[in-house]
């Protein structure tokens, strides 16, 4: 086997993995190495167009990887030349008088999955001896900051790839992708280690099996979750891993046990049993964490029946911080969203790790299924992902009966936290008092920043200041309801630019100065009306024991037009 060298630039040789290869040219002149390469390139692009050109389509069978969708065509001499798996298949055949046979992938494959941008993908290697790099079409994820080296898109398409090079017996891939999951596995989240655990406990990768054991052990993944996605002997050796780690003897507990009697009651869809067991135990569905569970594995009506109990907080975290909704996102199904969301589930909640439901469900569509077409109906995914943006702009502060704030509040962890500091930052240019207020209430910490903190204590830092700052808001918006709408209506118009210096719109000159002091008047004019509104109320002055609210702010805006 003369193939190596894997990297996506390279090229790969045109050798057999299982025939006998000719003897290779020997020579010491740089000429007729180049006339040689110059020669492997020009077979490799000829050999391709039997794949991408139409008219050079004499294939002689057909492979069949989804029904709905139209077959791929191969040539049985190519495929049985390349690999031994095709030679034996091909054999069996021989005497099929079928024209053109037909081959259903479920039955090439044991187990495991190979997606038709995959299969091509890999195809294309059988044909040409070279490896391209992956498409990004089925490869990456639509979140715009993922640098795309351990999201779930580029990790699923890896591993199919992994599947097809180990059951086709291209060991030359095998080893390739190995080394690409390898490092995967440190760099991505550890519910994405489970898809690199399982294809190789099943193609026999027992190194690269060994590291996805020792991650998933050393991780807070919940222990049920264990026991449903892996196999026996699996979840046996990671349990055996952490009862080392703790260096403690293994201790009988009760409740494991009757969390797994209401779990399994679950997975049978017997909501009555659920029922019955929570009622003669001393364990709560939020205990058990069943409600994550159901929506997890269960199917959509049963997560219905389970929420129509009302026995579980619908925002109740794991121990990992997340969501109920966190997990509806992870399984990207519409109705278990919006069932949980007309319960009153939590859009704008963040795990510990800074992920909101829309930035876990972004990383992990690929452009292909976000993508569509004017008449095509969306994919599953993207409407996830619209769902529970359109939430968040209608309610991006929800936190049970909590109103809305602007529409213009975004739900990444960073932009959230600029527009929540800028909207506080203009709350103080014009309702100075009414602001302090609110950030006393709120405390908010306007302290130095460290600047060698690690990533871990600089998102929960942010995560920190963000609560804060929220506060501060939700208490503006209750006690200083006027104002709070005024700085509603101009964070909609400045969230995209820095809060102009409002005191001073001379400092502009032309057109931009117009329109500068233009909106100065508007927000003059509002700043008066919320002054009138809140003192007729009387909602300043019980606040701020008997203080005139931006009196100080009014006096000023008059004495300076």
């Amino acid at each position: 086997m003369a193939a190596t060298a894997m990297e996506p630039s390279s090229s790969l040789s045109f050798t057999s993995s299982h025939l006998s290869n000719p003897s290779p040219l020997v020579t010491n002149h740089h000429s007729s190495a180049n006339l040689e390469a110059v020669r492997l390139i020009k077979l490799s692009s000829n050999l391709e167009q039997l794949l991408t050109n139409p008219d050079c389509d004499y294939s002689d069978a057909e492979i069949i990887i989804e029904e709905a969708a139209s077959p791929v065509s191969v040539h049985r001499c190519v495929l049985a030349a390349r690999s031994k798996f095709f030679l034996e298949l091909f054999k069996k055949d021989k005497e099929n008088s079928e024209k053109k046979p037909k081959y259903h992938m479920k039955d090439l494959l044991p187990y495991g999955n190979v997606g038709r941008e995959a299969f091509l993908h890999f195809l294309n290697y059988i044909y040409t001896g070279r490896l391209k790099p992956f498409p990004k079409e089925v490869s990456t994820c639509v979140d715009t900051v993922c640098a795309h080296d351990s999201c779930k898109p580029a990790i699923d398409f890896a591993v199919e790839l992994m599947y097809a090079s180990y059951v086709f017996q291209m060991p030359e891939l095998v080893s390739s992708f190995q080394r690409r999951l390898c490092n995967y596995v440190e760099k991505s989240l550890v519910e994405n280690v489970i898809p690199i655990l399982l294809v190789a406990f099943h193609c026999d990768l027992n190194q690269l099996l060994d590291q996805c054991i020792e991650r998933v052990a050393r991780s807070d993944l919940d222990r049920f979750c264990i026991e449903k996605e892996l196999p026996l002997e699996v979840s046996e050796k990671i349990k055996q891993l952490r009862v080392k780690s703790m260096n403690i003897p293994e201790v009988v507990d009760k409740s494991p046990e009757r969390t797994g009697k209401v779990l399994k009651a679950l997975d049978s869809d017997d909501v009555e049993l659920v029922k019955l067991l929570l009622t003669e135990s001393d364990i709560t569905l939020d205990q058990a964490n069943g409600l994550h569970y159901t929506v997890a594995y269960s199917d959509p009506k049963v997560v219905t029946q389970v929420l129509a109990l009302d026995m579980a907080d619908v925002n109740f975290r794991n121990s990992r911080g997340y969501t109920v909704l966190h997990f509806a996102a992870m399984r990207r199904e519409p109705a278990i969203i919006i069932s949980l969301l007309e319960k009153g589930a939590n859009a704008s909640d963040f795990t510990f790790d800074g992920r909101s439901a829309v930035n876990i469900c972004r990383r992990l569509t690929k452009p292909k299924n976000y993508k569509t077409l004017k008449g095509q109906e969306p994919s599953k995914e993207r409407l996830c992902i619209d769902l529970l943006e359109r939430e968040i702009r209608r309610n991006p502060l929800a936190s049970g009966d909590i109103p809305t704030c602007s529409h213009s509040m975004p739900e990444d962890l960073h932009m959230r936290l600029l527009y929540l500091e800028k909207r506080v930052g203009l709350a103080q240019l014009i309702f100075p008092a009414e602001a302090n207020v609110a950030m006393d209430i709120g405390n908010v910490d306007l302290g130095q920043v460290d600047l060698n903190e690690t990533p871990y204590v600089l998102t929960k830092r942010m995560l920190t200041r963000m609560e804060a700052l929220m506060k501060t808001v939700e208490t503006g918006r209750r006690f200083f309801p006027s104002c709070y709408e005024v700085v509603d209506k101009y964070m909609d118009v400045y969230m995209d630019e820095d809060i102009p210096d409002m005191s001073h719109p001379e400092k502009s000159s032309g057109k931009e100065r117009r329109l500068k002091r233009m909106r100065y008047n508007e927000l003059k004019n509002d700043v008066k009306k919320a002054y009138s509104k809140d003192k007729e109320a009387k909602i300043a002055q019980s606040c701020l024991s008997g203080s005139s609210p931006a009196s100080s702010l009014r006096e000023a805006l008059e004495n300076q037009i």
